[in-house]
C-alpha cells in the first residue's frame, strides 16, 4: 500500500486571530512543499492576527504579516488532506459542521503530553509565549511525521 500523501493542512482555532495563524506559519515553515491555511471556528472575518501574537512570533523570528482571520466553511473543511485543531472542543465543532471529515481531524497537540494547546486570547504576554512554545514543539513532531 502506498504512502499517504498529504499536500495540504487547515489549522483551526476559535478565533483565528492568536494560535493557528501562528501554527499556520510555524507549519509552513517546516514543511515549505505544503499547502498550510488557518481559520477560525468563529473567526472574526476580515481581522489581522493579535497583536500579542504578532509581537511573540516576530520575537521568535516568525512573521504573522498579511494573516486575515476568516470563519472556517464546511467547503474549506472538505478541501484539505489534515485538519489540525487546538483542543477537542474543536474537533466536536468540525464534526457538526463536516462529519464527513471526523478522520482527517487531528489535535495540533497530538504528540505533545497535555494535546490541548490553550487559547492565550486575552491574556499576557506569558500566555502567548506558553502557547508558541508549545506550538513549535508540536509543528516539529508534525513535521517528523508528514517529511
Amino acid at each position: 500500500m502506498a504512502a499517504l500523501r498529504f499536500r495540504s493542512i487547515l489549522v483551526l482555532c476559535t478565533g483565528n486571530l492568536c494560535r493557528s495563524p501562528i501554527g499556520e506559519r510555524l507549519l509552513r515553515q517546516a514543511l515549505p512543499t505544503l499547502q498550510v491555511v488557518s481559520a477560525g471556528t468563529y473567526g472574526v472575518s476580515g481581522k489581522p492576527a493579535d497583536a500579542t501574537a504578532v509581537a511573540v512570533a516576530a520575537g521568535h523570528g516568525l512573521s504573522l504579516e498579511g494573516h486575515v482571520a476568516r470563519k472556517v466553511t464546511p467547503g474549506m473543511l472538505r478541501d484539505v488532506d489534515l485538519i489540525l485543531v487546538m483542543e477537542p472542543a474543536h474537533i466536536e465543532q468540525v464534526t457538526v459542521m463536516a462529519p464527513d471529515v471526523r478522520g482527517k481531524t487531528l489535535l495540533f497537540g497530538q504528540w505533545l503530553d497535555g494535546k490541548k494547546i490553550p487559547d492565550p486570547y486575552g491574556k499576557g504576554r506569558e500566555a502567548f509565549e506558553h502557547v508558541y512554545g508549545l506550538l513549535a514543539q508540536a509543528t516539529q513532531e508534525w513535521a517528523k511525521r508528514l517529511s
